[in-house]
């Protein structure tokens, strides 16, 4: 199920010859002509029918789309790409926050392996490089001539799409941003990044702007009244208002789904590229993005094309980092000995028992916790138990649901599920049986009944963390940290809030010195 079909060649065509010795053109003519003619027969049977590969990776956005279950709106053309291929039910990031995931997904490594694992960073005075042998995947597209693009939507030509990759990188890697502009038949890799969740903003006059989008493309928007919320959020207006409009964005999001498979159909190219479907990690809210939780960590994962059994849908568990080795063995290059990631729809694939994650630090907030899932249960490690789970942090701190979450706190309106994520301190182990507790809210960490799975699964983590050398188990250097600092806080002073992030700042080396 969901495996690769063997493709006929189409490129093959067999053509009834005319009798070139009937014709009365001169012997030498008639030697030339043979000769062009069977030149054409070669170049045809030569043809390069190779899938195209695209990939439609949207921000911030966790699986909340109709053919995974969300009855609040319909989305039909991820339900049509669902239908037509194969619907990953249990598809993990491997990093809950954009620049790791896809500093991750790019090179189908785990981004502690490769040294990517702390958010933006890389971008100051010091860099950081990838080992010489690792090589992006548009890179090893482009060595199998394929043209490789990264766009946004609607794509514009000369305008790249978003890379936000953590380590030194050579742009050529990329041809454009257009797959149009590829030479006849050349094959192409194209990605296609959008902001996905970002479109609804972080204010209520954002808020609104998505839901008058929504409007103006579908007749409607949706109403805050006909959500249901997670347990862990209080039914408070703006965390309401907030996720209507994230599920406007997903309705929008589907849209250009649909827009994505119409070009390609209009063009020719439909029946014969490979669709990925993924976002770069879950929903940005105060236990989603950032997190170590199912709200971060879970993401849609659908794939239609050539060899794809329709209707397919998967429940053993993936990782995000699977895209790459997934996309290289339908185009027929060899996944090299390196990755980490799977082509989890070859015949001869041995399904995962257990996936990773790690979140490090985001922005400028210091962070360091791991986790590992199997198909019932969740372990987390919080190496850092002193610091409360909501850090100080700019970018999260001024959002209107994170600062709804904490007046309610602070006037003691949240419930004991609500007010989990704002303690000021963590245990350092969670467990959790996410089957029967899918919400995470019940920490079997220190049940004496669960004492057995715990060990295990922390036994799994740490061979995990050693097999794959992950380097976070030193702490970022006080050089890389400043480094990258300098660069955030010049960013970060022409939005108006460098104080804060000053402050934050000041905190995070505090902390540091006292070792918590």
């Amino acid at each position: 199920m969901g495996v690769r079909q063997p493709q006929k060649n189409s490129a093959l065509r067999f053509l009834t010859l005319p009798n070139m010795t009937s014709l009365t053109f001169p012997q030498s003519w008639r030697r030339v002509a043979l000769a062009g003619f069977f030149s054409i027969i070669g170049t045809i049977a030569a043809a390069d029918t190779r899938p195209n590969i695209v990939w439609i990776i949207p921000d911030d956005m966790s699986a909340h789309f109709s053919c995974y279950g969300e009855i609040t709106i319909k989305t039909p053309h991820l339900d049509r790409m669902a239908a037509e291929g194969v619907k990953f039910a249990r598809a993990f990031v491997t990093a809950p926050v954009c620049s790791t995931n896809r500093s991750a997904f790019i090179t189908g490594m785990y981004q502690t392996t490769i040294g990517a694992h702390h958010h933006r960073s890389g971008r100051g005075e010091l860099k950081i490089h990838l080992p010489d042998h690792i090589k992006l995947i548009p890179q090893l597209f482009q060595e199998a001539r394929y043209y490789t693009t990264i766009s946004q939507w609607p794509v514009r030509p000369g305008r790249l799409g978003k890379t936000d990759y953590n380590f030194e990188w050579d742009k050529s890697v990329y041809n454009g941003a257009d797959w149009t502009e590829r030479q006849p038949g050349q094959p192409f890799f194209a990605q296609i990044q959008t902001p996905g969740g970002k479109l609804r903003g972080a204010q209520p006059e954002s808020w609104e702007r998505v839901g008058q989008r929504a409007e103006a493309r579908f007749g409607s928007r949706t109403d805050p009244r006909d959500i249901t919320l997670p347990p862990y959020y209080p039914d408070h207006p703006h965390i309401r208002q907030d996720w209507a409009a994230y599920l406007d964005s997903v309705r929008l999001t589907d849209a250009m789904i649909g827009e994505v498979l119409a070009k390609l159909e209009a063009d020719g190219d439909l029946d014969n590229t490979l669709v990925i479907f993924m976002t770069d990690h879950g929903i940005s809210h105060a236990r989603g993005k950032q997190f170590m939780y199912d709200e971060g960590l879970h993401v849609p994962f659908v794939v239609r094309g050539p060899g794809i059994a329709p209707g397919t849908v998967r429940d053993d568990l993936i990782e995000h980092i699977d895209i790459a080795a997934i996309s290289l063995g339908a185009a027929g290059i060899p996944v090299p000995d390196y990755m980490q990631g799977r082509d989890v729809l070859a015949s001869d694939y041995q399904p995962r028992d257990a996936v990773f994650a790690a979140r490090d630090r985001c922005d400028e907030t210091t962070d360091h916790m791991r986790s590992v899932r199997t198909e019932r249960f969740k372990y987390i490690r919080n190496f850092l138990p002193h610091r409360p789970y909501l850090q100080a942090n700019g970018y999260k701190d001024a959002k209107a649901i994170i600062i709804a979450m904490r007046e309610w706190h602070a006037a003691g309106q949240l419930n004991a599920a609500q007010a989990l994520i704002m303690a000021e301190f963590r245990p350092p182990e969670e467990l959790y049986d996410v089957v029967n507790d899918p919400h995470e809210l019940h920490n079997l960490a220190g049940d004496p009944d669960h004492a057995k799975t715990l060990a295990f699964l922390r036994g799994r983590l740490d061979g995990w963390m050693l097999a794959t050398q992950d380097r976070g188990r030193e702490p970022e250097s006080v050089a890389m940290f400043e480094s990258d600092m300098a660069v955030y806080l010049e960013h970060r002073m022409s939005r108006g809030n460098a104080d804060v992030l000053q402050a934050n700042l000041e905190q995070q080396r505090r902390w540091r010195a006292e070792g918590k």
